[in-house]
Protein backbone atom coordinates (compact mmCIF):
# COMPACT_ATOMS: atom_id res chain seq x y z
CA UNK A 1 0.00 0.00 0.00
CA UNK A 2 3.17 2.34 0.74
CA UNK A 3 3.98 1.66 -2.82
CA UNK A 4 0.38 2.39 -4.13
CA UNK A 5 0.33 5.34 -2.45
CA UNK A 6 3.37 6.95 -3.76
CA UNK A 7 2.27 5.69 -7.41
CA UNK A 8 -0.84 7.85 -6.19
CA UNK A 9 1.31 10.76 -5.38
CA UNK A 10 3.40 10.83 -8.13
CA UNK A 11 0.24 10.47 -10.34
CA UNK A 12 -1.60 13.74 -9.12
CA UNK A 13 2.24 15.38 -8.82
CA UNK A 14 2.22 14.76 -12.88
CA UNK A 15 -1.69 16.07 -13.27
CA UNK A 16 -0.51 18.91 -11.15
CA UNK A 17 2.43 20.19 -13.41
CA UNK A 18 0.14 20.18 -16.57
CA UNK A 19 -2.12 22.42 -14.70
CA UNK A 20 0.63 24.54 -13.51
CA UNK A 21 4.61 24.20 -14.30
CA UNK A 22 6.39 23.25 -11.03
CA UNK A 23 3.09 23.07 -9.17
CA UNK A 24 4.36 19.48 -8.65
CA UNK A 25 5.84 19.64 -5.42
CA UNK A 26 2.38 20.54 -3.64
CA UNK A 27 1.45 17.65 -4.60
CA UNK A 28 0.28 15.74 -1.42
CA UNK A 29 -2.04 13.66 0.82
CA UNK A 30 -3.89 14.36 4.24
CA UNK A 31 -5.70 11.37 6.02
CA UNK A 32 -9.67 12.88 6.03
CA UNK A 33 -10.67 13.84 9.69
CA UNK A 34 -14.03 11.76 9.07
CA UNK A 35 -12.60 8.60 8.01
CA UNK A 36 -16.44 7.73 6.01
CA UNK A 37 -14.57 10.60 3.72
CA UNK A 38 -12.49 8.23 2.36
CA UNK A 39 -9.01 7.46 2.55
CA UNK A 40 -6.67 10.08 1.36
CA UNK A 41 -7.49 13.50 0.82
CA UNK A 42 -5.95 16.37 -0.78
CA UNK A 43 -5.98 20.43 -1.11
CA UNK A 44 -4.37 20.70 -4.41
CA UNK A 45 -7.57 22.23 -6.20
CA UNK A 46 -7.26 25.34 -3.26
CA UNK A 47 -3.79 26.36 -3.48
CA UNK A 48 -4.01 26.63 -7.35
CA UNK A 49 -7.12 27.83 -7.53
CA UNK A 50 -5.41 31.32 -6.87
CA UNK A 51 -2.50 30.94 -9.45
CA UNK A 52 -4.78 29.68 -12.00
CA UNK A 53 -7.80 31.99 -11.33
CA UNK A 54 -10.13 29.18 -11.49
CA UNK A 55 -13.23 28.25 -8.63
CA UNK A 56 -11.60 25.90 -6.89
CA UNK A 57 -14.47 23.36 -7.00
CA UNK A 58 -13.90 23.54 -10.42
CA UNK A 59 -10.27 22.76 -10.44
CA UNK A 60 -11.25 19.91 -8.23
CA UNK A 61 -13.56 18.31 -10.62
CA UNK A 62 -11.20 18.74 -13.83
CA UNK A 63 -8.78 16.96 -11.72
CA UNK A 64 -11.21 14.17 -10.53
CA UNK A 65 -11.50 13.67 -14.37
CA UNK A 66 -7.98 13.95 -15.38
CA UNK A 67 -6.86 11.65 -12.04
CA UNK A 68 -9.79 8.85 -12.81
CA UNK A 69 -7.92 8.67 -16.52
CA UNK A 70 -4.81 7.57 -15.17
CA UNK A 71 -3.95 3.74 -15.11
CA UNK A 72 -2.44 3.34 -11.25
CA UNK A 73 -5.85 5.40 -10.04
CA UNK A 74 -7.59 3.21 -12.43
CA UNK A 75 -6.59 0.02 -10.61
CA UNK A 76 -6.16 1.14 -7.16
CA UNK A 77 -8.71 3.64 -6.75
CA UNK A 78 -12.60 3.04 -6.42
CA UNK A 79 -13.67 6.29 -6.17
CA UNK A 80 -12.96 10.09 -6.26
CA UNK A 81 -15.28 12.78 -4.27
CA UNK A 82 -15.21 16.20 -3.96
CA UNK A 83 -16.50 17.67 -1.38
CA UNK A 84 -16.94 21.42 0.02
CA UNK A 85 -15.36 24.07 -1.59
CA UNK A 86 -12.72 22.06 -3.44
CA UNK A 87 -11.31 19.01 -1.37
CA UNK A 88 -10.83 16.11 -3.27
CA UNK A 89 -11.54 12.49 -1.15
CA UNK A 90 -10.19 9.01 -2.61
CA UNK A 91 -11.65 5.83 -1.50
CA UNK A 92 -9.15 3.07 -2.22
CA UNK A 93 -10.09 -0.14 -3.50
CA UNK A 94 -9.56 -3.08 -0.98
CA UNK A 95 -7.39 -4.85 -2.68
CA UNK A 96 -4.72 -1.39 -2.19
CA UNK A 97 -5.19 -1.84 1.31
CA UNK A 98 -4.16 -5.78 1.57
CA UNK A 99 -0.89 -4.75 -0.09
CA UNK A 100 0.31 -3.38 3.43
CA UNK A 101 0.20 -6.75 5.11
CA UNK A 102 2.83 -7.88 2.06
CA UNK A 103 4.62 -4.78 2.94
CA UNK A 104 5.00 -5.72 6.60
CA UNK A 105 5.14 -9.13 6.26
CA UNK A 106 8.05 -8.95 3.53
CA UNK A 107 9.83 -6.48 5.58
CA UNK A 108 9.71 -8.07 9.42
CA UNK A 109 11.77 -6.15 11.71
CA UNK A 110 12.71 -3.80 9.28
CA UNK A 111 9.25 -1.96 8.28
CA UNK A 112 9.44 1.49 9.07
CA UNK A 113 12.74 1.98 8.85
CA UNK A 114 14.89 4.03 6.59
CA UNK A 115 18.18 3.25 4.64
CA UNK A 116 21.23 4.76 6.44
CA UNK A 117 21.34 8.80 5.25
CA UNK A 118 24.80 9.69 6.29
CA UNK A 119 24.29 11.51 8.94
CA UNK A 120 25.18 11.68 12.62
CA UNK A 121 23.52 12.78 15.56
CA UNK A 122 24.48 12.94 19.08
CA UNK A 123 21.82 12.71 21.84
CA UNK A 124 23.05 13.90 25.59
CA UNK A 125 20.72 12.55 28.42
CA UNK A 126 20.31 11.89 31.90
CA UNK A 127 24.17 13.29 32.43
CA UNK A 128 23.89 13.10 36.51
CA UNK A 129 26.27 13.71 38.94
CA UNK A 130 27.42 11.07 40.28
CA UNK A 131 26.37 12.19 44.01
CA UNK A 132 23.15 9.92 44.14
CA UNK A 133 21.26 7.40 42.47
CA UNK A 134 19.11 8.15 39.44
CA UNK A 135 15.58 9.49 40.58
CA UNK A 136 12.22 9.28 38.94
CA UNK A 137 13.44 12.61 36.60
CA UNK A 138 16.30 10.99 35.46
CA UNK A 139 14.48 7.97 34.48
CA UNK A 140 11.56 10.50 32.40
CA UNK A 141 14.97 11.79 30.84
CA UNK A 142 16.64 8.34 30.14
CA UNK A 143 13.21 7.31 28.52
CA UNK A 144 13.32 10.31 26.24
CA UNK A 145 16.17 10.21 25.33
CA UNK A 146 16.86 6.57 24.41
CA UNK A 147 13.71 6.65 22.73
CA UNK A 148 14.59 10.22 20.72
CA UNK A 149 17.83 8.05 19.95
CA UNK A 150 15.78 4.82 18.40
CA UNK A 151 13.01 7.34 16.80
CA UNK A 152 16.39 8.97 14.39
CA UNK A 153 17.54 4.79 14.00
CA UNK A 154 14.92 4.29 11.98
CA UNK A 155 15.24 7.48 9.84
CA UNK A 156 18.52 6.33 8.83
CA UNK A 157 20.60 8.23 11.33
CA UNK A 158 23.82 7.12 12.81
CA UNK A 159 22.88 7.82 16.42
CA UNK A 160 25.68 8.90 19.50
CA UNK A 161 24.50 8.47 23.12
CA UNK A 162 26.69 10.19 25.32
CA UNK A 163 26.41 11.09 29.55
CA UNK A 164 27.96 14.09 30.57
CA UNK A 165 28.53 14.65 34.14
CA UNK A 166 30.31 16.55 36.56
CA UNK A 167 32.94 14.32 38.20
CA UNK A 168 34.74 17.61 40.36
CA UNK A 169 33.56 20.68 41.61
CA UNK A 170 31.05 22.00 45.02
CA UNK A 171 29.20 19.02 44.53
CA UNK A 172 31.76 16.26 44.67
CA UNK A 173 33.21 17.75 47.61
CA UNK A 174 30.19 17.96 49.40
CA UNK A 175 29.84 13.94 48.51
CA UNK A 176 33.44 13.62 49.94
CA UNK A 177 32.49 15.16 52.78
CA UNK A 178 29.53 13.44 53.81
CA UNK A 179 31.33 10.30 53.37
CA UNK A 180 34.10 11.29 55.63
CA UNK A 181 31.28 11.92 58.11
CA UNK A 182 29.76 9.07 58.20
CA UNK A 183 33.11 6.90 57.84
CA UNK A 184 33.96 9.13 61.45
CA UNK A 185 30.82 7.33 62.80
CA UNK A 186 28.54 10.86 62.53
CA UNK A 187 25.44 10.84 60.83
CA UNK A 188 22.41 13.42 59.96
CA UNK A 189 21.21 14.97 62.74
CA UNK A 190 24.47 15.33 64.66
CA UNK A 191 25.89 18.66 65.49
CA UNK A 192 28.95 18.02 63.42
CA UNK A 193 26.73 17.22 60.07
CA UNK A 194 26.67 20.03 58.11
CA UNK A 195 23.19 21.15 56.79
CA UNK A 196 24.14 20.34 52.71
CA UNK A 197 25.54 17.23 53.04
CA UNK A 198 23.85 13.82 51.46
CA UNK A 199 21.68 12.28 53.79
CA UNK A 200 20.64 9.31 51.90
CA UNK A 201 21.84 6.08 53.60
CA UNK A 202 23.87 4.89 50.80
CA UNK A 203 26.48 7.28 52.18
CA UNK A 204 27.07 5.07 55.11
CA UNK A 205 27.29 2.34 52.31
CA UNK A 206 30.23 4.44 50.55
CA UNK A 207 32.08 4.71 53.89
CA UNK A 208 32.18 1.39 55.03
CA UNK A 209 32.78 -0.33 51.98
CA UNK A 210 35.90 2.67 51.58
CA UNK A 211 36.68 1.44 55.03
CA UNK A 212 36.41 -2.07 53.84
CA UNK A 213 39.20 -1.14 50.88
CA UNK A 214 36.58 -2.48 48.05
CA UNK A 215 37.05 -2.28 44.80
CA UNK A 216 33.97 -0.32 42.79
CA UNK A 217 33.76 -0.45 38.74
CA UNK A 218 31.69 1.72 36.88
CA UNK A 219 31.52 1.77 33.21
CA UNK A 220 33.50 4.57 32.85
CA UNK A 221 36.86 3.86 35.78
CA UNK A 222 37.29 1.56 38.60
CA UNK A 223 38.42 2.90 41.90
CA UNK A 224 40.10 0.51 44.87
CA UNK A 225 39.34 2.14 47.96
CA UNK A 226 42.86 2.21 50.68
CA UNK A 227 40.98 2.13 53.99
CA UNK A 228 42.46 5.17 55.62
CA UNK A 229 40.12 7.06 57.28
CA UNK A 230 42.35 10.00 56.45
CA UNK A 231 42.37 10.00 52.61
CA UNK A 232 40.06 12.83 51.38
CA UNK A 233 40.89 12.58 48.14
CA UNK A 234 40.75 8.59 47.93
CA UNK A 235 37.29 8.46 49.60
CA UNK A 236 36.08 11.63 47.31
CA UNK A 237 37.59 9.60 43.97
CA UNK A 238 36.03 6.38 45.63
CA UNK A 239 32.44 7.48 46.20
CA UNK A 240 32.41 9.10 42.50
CA UNK A 241 32.95 6.05 41.28
CA UNK A 242 30.81 3.91 43.82
CA UNK A 243 27.91 6.02 42.89
CA UNK A 244 28.42 6.04 38.83
CA UNK A 245 28.28 1.79 39.78
CA UNK A 246 25.16 2.53 41.48
CA UNK A 247 23.96 4.80 38.48
CA UNK A 248 25.03 1.72 35.76
CA UNK A 249 23.11 -0.49 38.02
CA UNK A 250 19.99 1.90 37.80
CA UNK A 251 20.49 2.09 33.94
CA UNK A 252 20.87 -1.59 33.67
CA UNK A 253 17.55 -2.07 34.91
CA UNK A 254 15.95 0.49 32.80
CA UNK A 255 18.03 -1.06 29.51
CA UNK A 256 19.76 1.69 28.51
CA UNK A 257 23.42 2.39 27.15
CA UNK A 258 25.73 5.18 26.52
CA UNK A 259 28.44 4.78 23.88
CA UNK A 260 30.36 7.55 25.54
CA UNK A 261 30.82 8.86 29.46
CA UNK A 262 32.27 12.61 29.04
CA UNK A 263 33.86 14.30 32.24
CA UNK A 264 33.62 17.64 33.15
CA UNK A 265 37.22 18.27 34.50
CA UNK A 266 38.24 16.67 30.70
CA UNK A 267 37.28 20.10 29.63
CA UNK A 268 40.07 21.41 32.14
CA UNK A 269 42.52 19.23 32.40
CA UNK A 270 42.49 19.29 28.00
CA UNK A 271 42.53 23.33 28.14
CA UNK A 272 39.18 23.64 26.43
CA UNK A 273 37.59 26.05 28.93
CA UNK A 274 40.54 28.41 28.60
CA UNK A 275 40.80 27.87 24.92
CA UNK A 276 36.79 28.83 24.42
CA UNK A 277 37.71 31.57 26.64
CA UNK A 278 40.38 32.72 24.42
CA UNK A 279 37.77 32.56 21.63
CA UNK A 280 35.47 34.65 23.07
CA UNK A 281 37.79 37.05 24.12
CA UNK A 282 39.50 37.17 20.57
CA UNK A 283 35.89 37.52 18.90
CA UNK A 284 35.26 40.89 21.10
CA UNK A 285 32.49 39.81 22.65
CA UNK A 286 33.75 39.81 25.90
CA UNK A 287 34.59 42.91 28.57
CA UNK A 288 35.64 43.50 31.95
CA UNK A 289 33.79 44.82 34.75
CA UNK A 290 33.72 44.78 38.13
CA UNK A 291 36.71 42.67 38.19
CA UNK A 292 34.67 39.71 36.20
CA UNK A 293 34.61 38.92 33.25
CA UNK A 294 31.36 39.34 31.05
CA UNK A 295 29.80 37.84 28.10
CA UNK A 296 27.82 40.04 25.41
CA UNK A 297 24.84 37.42 25.25
CA UNK A 298 22.79 39.92 24.79
CA UNK A 299 23.95 40.11 21.13
CA UNK A 300 22.59 36.99 20.47
CA UNK A 301 19.13 37.20 21.98
CA UNK A 302 19.85 36.70 25.84
CA UNK A 303 18.14 39.11 28.20
CA UNK A 304 21.10 40.37 29.88
CA UNK A 305 24.88 39.62 29.80
CA UNK A 306 26.37 36.78 31.82
CA UNK A 307 29.54 36.72 33.71
CA UNK A 308 32.39 34.17 32.71
CA UNK A 309 35.05 34.36 34.87
CA UNK A 310 33.98 35.23 38.50
CA UNK A 311 36.64 38.00 40.41
CA UNK A 312 37.66 34.74 42.30
CA UNK A 313 39.14 33.43 38.98
CA UNK A 314 36.53 30.74 38.85
CA UNK A 315 34.07 29.97 35.60
CA UNK A 316 30.47 29.99 36.11
CA UNK A 317 28.72 27.27 35.07
CA UNK A 318 27.72 27.94 31.23
CA UNK A 319 31.66 28.56 30.31
CA UNK A 320 32.28 24.41 30.59
CA UNK A 321 28.70 23.63 28.54
CA UNK A 322 30.07 26.64 25.88
CA UNK A 323 32.98 24.80 25.61
CA UNK A 324 31.60 20.89 25.70
CA UNK A 325 29.03 22.01 22.70
CA UNK A 326 32.25 23.19 20.73
CA UNK A 327 33.68 19.45 21.63
CA UNK A 328 30.66 18.13 20.11
CA UNK A 329 30.62 20.14 17.06
CA UNK A 330 33.94 19.29 16.33
CA UNK A 331 33.65 15.66 16.81
CA UNK A 332 31.07 16.10 13.59
CA UNK A 333 27.99 16.25 15.43
CA UNK A 334 25.80 19.01 13.49
CA UNK A 335 23.55 17.86 14.86
CA UNK A 336 22.77 17.50 18.81
CA UNK A 337 19.75 16.79 20.80
CA UNK A 338 20.24 17.33 25.02
CA UNK A 339 17.53 16.29 27.11
CA UNK A 340 17.26 17.77 30.44
CA UNK A 341 15.05 19.51 32.72
CA UNK A 342 12.84 22.39 32.38
CA UNK A 343 15.35 24.26 35.32
CA UNK A 344 17.60 24.50 32.59
CA UNK A 345 15.66 26.65 30.49
CA UNK A 346 17.54 29.55 31.14
CA UNK A 347 21.09 28.07 30.14
CA UNK A 348 19.86 27.74 26.66
CA UNK A 349 19.99 30.86 25.25
CA UNK A 350 23.16 31.75 27.07
CA UNK A 351 24.77 28.42 26.07
CA UNK A 352 23.72 29.26 22.16
CA UNK A 353 24.81 32.87 23.12
CA UNK A 354 28.16 31.58 23.65
CA UNK A 355 28.20 28.91 20.50
CA UNK A 356 27.68 32.47 18.10
CA UNK A 357 30.23 34.17 19.80
CA UNK A 358 32.67 31.20 19.76
CA UNK A 359 32.76 32.06 15.84
CA UNK A 360 33.36 28.88 15.17
CA UNK A 361 31.15 27.80 12.24
CA UNK A 362 28.31 26.42 14.21
CA UNK A 363 24.84 27.64 13.15
CA UNK A 364 22.24 29.56 14.92
CA UNK A 365 19.48 27.35 17.12
CA UNK A 366 22.60 24.62 17.95
CA UNK A 367 22.04 22.52 20.00
CA UNK A 368 18.18 21.31 19.82
CA UNK A 369 17.04 20.89 23.23
CA UNK A 370 13.88 18.79 24.71
CA UNK A 371 13.03 19.59 28.35
CA UNK A 372 10.89 17.64 30.17
CA UNK A 373 9.01 17.98 33.86
CA UNK A 374 9.15 16.12 36.74
CA UNK A 375 7.06 13.43 37.69
CA UNK A 376 5.05 12.46 40.90
CA UNK A 377 4.97 9.12 42.09
CA UNK A 378 1.65 8.29 43.41
CA UNK A 379 1.17 5.07 45.08
CA UNK A 380 -1.80 3.56 47.09
CA UNK A 381 -3.63 6.87 46.06
CA UNK A 382 -1.10 8.96 48.53
CA UNK A 383 2.38 10.87 46.88
CA UNK A 384 5.15 8.79 47.42
CA UNK A 385 8.26 11.57 47.96
CA UNK A 386 10.94 9.60 49.65
CA UNK A 387 13.13 6.38 49.25
CA UNK A 388 14.58 4.44 51.99
CA UNK A 389 17.85 4.06 49.99
CA UNK A 390 18.14 7.84 48.76
CA UNK A 391 16.53 9.35 51.47
CA UNK A 392 14.83 12.66 49.63
CA UNK A 393 13.07 11.33 46.72
CA UNK A 394 12.21 7.79 44.77
CA UNK A 395 14.61 6.53 42.98
CA UNK A 396 14.30 4.92 39.10
CA UNK A 397 15.12 1.61 40.82
CA UNK A 398 12.02 1.91 43.38
CA UNK A 399 9.48 2.34 40.17
CA UNK A 400 11.10 -0.42 37.90
CA UNK A 401 10.85 -2.41 41.54
CA UNK A 402 7.51 -1.51 41.86
CA UNK A 403 6.30 -2.01 38.58
CA UNK A 404 8.55 -2.97 35.44
CA UNK A 405 11.00 -1.77 33.26
CA UNK A 406 8.66 -1.95 30.24
CA UNK A 407 5.42 -0.23 32.65
CA UNK A 408 8.17 2.84 33.91
CA UNK A 409 9.04 3.17 30.41
CA UNK A 410 5.83 3.78 28.84
CA UNK A 411 4.67 5.65 31.11
CA UNK A 412 6.99 7.81 30.65
CA UNK A 413 7.07 8.09 27.60
CA UNK A 414 2.91 8.79 27.31
CA UNK A 415 2.84 12.09 27.80
CA UNK A 416 4.75 15.30 25.78
CA UNK A 417 7.90 15.73 28.16
CA UNK A 418 6.99 19.73 29.32
CA UNK A 419 3.32 18.37 30.61
CA UNK A 420 3.21 17.57 34.61
CA UNK A 421 2.97 13.89 34.94
CA UNK A 422 1.86 11.92 37.67
CA UNK A 423 3.26 8.09 37.74
CA UNK A 424 0.46 5.97 39.12
CA UNK A 425 2.45 2.72 40.70
CA UNK A 426 -1.28 0.97 41.23
CA UNK A 427 -2.27 1.56 37.74
CA UNK A 428 0.99 0.50 36.07
CA UNK A 429 0.47 -2.75 37.51
CA UNK A 430 -2.87 -3.58 36.72
CA UNK A 431 -3.54 -6.33 33.96
CA UNK A 432 -6.53 -4.52 32.53
CA UNK A 433 -7.59 -2.42 29.71
CA UNK A 434 -6.92 0.81 32.20
CA UNK A 435 -2.97 0.41 31.54
CA UNK A 436 -1.84 1.19 28.64
CA UNK A 437 1.27 -0.66 28.29
CA UNK A 438 -0.42 -3.97 29.60
CA UNK A 439 -3.45 -2.68 26.86
CA UNK A 440 -0.90 -2.49 24.12
CA UNK A 441 1.11 -5.72 25.39
CA UNK A 442 -2.22 -7.86 25.28
CA UNK A 443 -2.54 -6.99 21.83
CA UNK A 444 0.83 -8.79 20.72
CA UNK A 445 0.13 -11.48 22.94
CA UNK A 446 -2.87 -12.08 22.30
CA UNK A 447 -1.97 -12.73 18.36
CA UNK A 448 0.70 -14.91 19.25
CA UNK A 449 -1.98 -16.98 20.97
CA UNK A 450 -3.87 -17.03 17.44
CA UNK A 451 -0.79 -18.14 15.77
CA UNK A 452 0.19 -20.47 18.03
CA UNK A 453 -3.67 -22.24 17.83
CA UNK A 454 -2.91 -22.36 14.44
CA UNK A 455 0.31 -24.28 14.25
CA UNK A 456 1.39 -23.52 11.43
CA UNK A 457 4.29 -22.01 9.58
CA UNK A 458 4.33 -18.16 9.81
CA UNK A 459 7.01 -17.57 7.28
CA UNK A 460 4.02 -18.67 4.32
CA UNK A 461 1.48 -16.30 5.59
CA UNK A 462 3.33 -13.45 3.00
CA UNK A 463 2.08 -15.48 0.16
CA UNK A 464 -1.61 -15.50 1.32
CA UNK A 465 -4.23 -14.61 -0.84
CA UNK A 466 -5.58 -11.49 0.87
CA UNK A 467 -9.61 -11.08 -1.21
CA UNK A 468 -10.81 -12.11 1.68
CA UNK A 469 -10.07 -9.22 3.60
CA UNK A 470 -12.69 -6.46 2.55
CA UNK A 471 -14.45 -6.19 5.72
CA UNK A 472 -14.47 -2.30 7.55
CA UNK A 473 -12.82 -3.51 10.75
CA UNK A 474 -10.35 -5.37 8.26
CA UNK A 475 -9.98 -2.37 5.93
CA UNK A 476 -9.56 -0.15 9.01
CA UNK A 477 -6.79 -1.87 10.80
CA UNK A 478 -4.72 -2.05 7.55
CA UNK A 479 -5.22 1.65 6.61
CA UNK A 480 -3.55 2.03 10.12
CA UNK A 481 -0.46 -0.27 10.00
CA UNK A 482 0.30 2.46 6.70
CA UNK A 483 0.15 4.83 8.84
CA UNK A 484 2.98 3.64 11.11
CA UNK A 485 6.17 4.83 8.88
CA UNK A 486 4.75 8.01 8.66
CA UNK A 487 4.07 8.04 12.62
CA UNK A 488 8.32 7.37 12.73
CA UNK A 489 8.93 10.14 10.39
CA UNK A 490 6.87 12.89 12.29
CA UNK A 491 7.81 11.68 15.33
CA UNK A 492 11.06 12.32 14.99
CA UNK A 493 10.88 15.30 13.14
CA UNK A 494 8.96 16.78 16.27
CA UNK A 495 11.05 14.93 18.99
CA UNK A 496 7.83 13.29 20.27
CA UNK A 497 8.04 9.67 21.10
CA UNK A 498 4.87 9.74 22.99
CA UNK A 499 3.31 9.96 19.39
CA UNK A 500 4.48 6.23 19.24
CA UNK A 501 2.49 5.53 22.34
CA UNK A 502 -0.53 7.35 20.98
CA UNK A 503 -0.31 5.08 17.60
CA UNK A 504 0.74 1.74 19.33
CA UNK A 505 -2.74 2.64 21.58
CA UNK A 506 -4.81 3.32 18.75
CA UNK A 507 -3.61 -0.12 16.97
CA UNK A 508 -4.24 -2.36 19.81
CA UNK A 509 -7.75 -0.69 19.60
CA UNK A 510 -7.75 -1.61 16.16
CA UNK A 511 -6.59 -5.03 16.57
CA UNK A 512 -8.81 -5.49 19.47
CA UNK A 513 -12.18 -4.53 17.71
CA UNK A 514 -11.24 -6.78 14.66
CA UNK A 515 -10.26 -9.82 16.94
CA UNK A 516 -14.07 -9.01 18.27
CA UNK A 517 -15.77 -8.40 14.97
CA UNK A 518 -14.54 -11.39 13.29
CA UNK A 519 -13.30 -15.20 14.33
CA UNK A 520 -9.84 -16.02 12.73
CA UNK A 521 -9.53 -19.73 12.79
CA UNK A 522 -12.42 -20.40 10.70
CA UNK A 523 -12.68 -23.33 8.83
CA UNK A 524 -12.45 -21.70 5.30
CA UNK A 525 -8.89 -22.04 4.37
CA UNK A 526 -8.67 -18.96 2.24
CA UNK A 527 -10.37 -17.09 4.88
CA UNK A 528 -8.39 -18.21 7.61
CA UNK A 529 -5.44 -17.92 6.16
CA UNK A 530 -6.21 -14.26 5.14
CA UNK A 531 -6.87 -13.31 8.41
CA UNK A 532 -3.87 -14.78 10.30
CA UNK A 533 -1.49 -12.89 7.95
CA UNK A 534 -3.51 -9.82 8.23
CA UNK A 535 -3.00 -10.48 12.69
CA UNK A 536 0.83 -11.30 11.96
CA UNK A 537 1.42 -8.01 10.08
CA UNK A 538 0.00 -6.44 13.08
CA UNK A 539 1.74 -8.59 15.82
CA UNK A 540 5.08 -7.44 13.54
CA UNK A 541 4.33 -3.30 13.76
CA UNK A 542 3.24 -3.79 17.37
CA UNK A 543 6.75 -5.60 18.11
CA UNK A 544 8.56 -2.69 16.06
CA UNK A 545 6.99 0.15 17.49
CA UNK A 546 7.39 -1.38 21.25
CA UNK A 547 10.91 -1.95 20.64
CA UNK A 548 11.04 1.81 19.67
CA UNK A 549 10.07 2.44 23.09
CA UNK A 550 12.32 -0.24 24.83
CA UNK A 551 9.63 -2.17 25.86
CA UNK A 552 9.25 -6.22 25.27
CA UNK A 553 6.27 -7.33 23.19
CA UNK A 554 5.45 -10.90 25.01
CA UNK A 555 4.14 -13.43 23.82
CA UNK A 556 2.38 -14.33 26.38
CA UNK A 557 0.43 -11.82 29.50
Amino acid sequence: MLKIKQELLDGLAAELDTLLPGAAARAAFESPKVAAHGDFASTAAMQLAKPLKLNPRQLAETLRGALRARVEYEQWVSDIDIAGPGFINIRLKPSAKQQIVREVLAAGARFGIAEPNGQKLMVEFVSANPTGPLHVGHGRQAALGDAICSLFQTQGWSVHREFYYNDAGVQIATLGTSTHLRAQGFKPGDPQWPENAYNGAYIADIAADFLAKKTVKADDREFTASGDINDLDGMRQFAVAYLRHEQDLDLQAFAVKFDHYYLESSLYTSGRVEATVQKLIDAGKTYEQDGALWLRSTDYGDDKDRVMRKSDGSFTYFVPDVAYHISKWERGFTKVINIQGTDHHGTIARVRAGLQAANVGIPAGYPDYVLHTMVRVVKGGEEVKISKRAGSYVTLRDLIEWTSKDAVRFFLLSRKPDTEYTFDVDLAVQKNNDNPVYYVQYAHARICSVLASWGGDAATLKDADLGALDSAPAQALMLLLAKYPAMLADAARDLAPHDVTFYLRELAASYHSYYDAERILVDDAVVKTARLALVAATAQVLHNGLAVLGVSAPQKM
